[in-house]
């Protein structure tokens, strides 16, 4: 149901784009999203629609320190090892690291008054759909200061268009 959401969105939205007046921009974003705290780093086309409305799929990764008991750090006399704990033995450090990554996708439907601020609403298409509202102030012509808030997910970060 989910794909079929997304796919859906992404099949009206290239209906309506005009090309030539679409902007690539980049996001990265300190989040709470699918139950972790992590970063957020995505990437987006915006469409206008009507002067002012603009309609942005995006994909992304979320990436989160993962849940990994079977290695973890063990400080030996003040210097830290990665220890397997199955084995006792030591093991690579990258084995400790944990990170893991968690693909999103995403659309916003959004209204700009020029040089003041961007308002509108979205969708978080990962484990489940989650709606959420979205909020963007200028620090520089291409660049954006970037919130979103809804149930169970939230980011704050930079977006850059280009």
């Amino acid at each position: 149901m989910t794909k079929l959401l997304g796919a859906a969105l992404a099949a009206a939205t290239l209906a309506c784009a005009t090309p030539a007046a679409a902007q690539f921009g980049v996001e990265a974003n300190g989040a709470r999203a699918d139950h972790r705290w992590g970063g957020e780093l995505g990437v987006g086309y915006a469409i206008p629609i009507l002067p002012g409305f603009r309609i942005t799929p995006a994909v992304g990764v979320l990436v989160f320190k993962g849940d990994n008991d079977r290695y973890y750090e063990d400080a030996n006399g003040g210097n830290e090892r990665c220890r397997d704990s199955r084995t006792g033995q030591y093991a690579k450090d990258s084995l400790c690291d944990n990170t893991e990554f968690k693909a999103y996708g995403r659309v916003e439907a959004t209204y700009s008054i020029p040089l003041t601020l961007t308002f509108g609403a979205g969708a978080r298409i990962s484990d489940e759909v989650k709606p959420y509202g979205t909020i963007a102030f200028p620090l520089a012509p291409k660049l954006q200061i970037k919130g979103n808030a809804g149930d169970d997910y939230y980011a704050i970060g930079l977006r850059f268009g280009f």
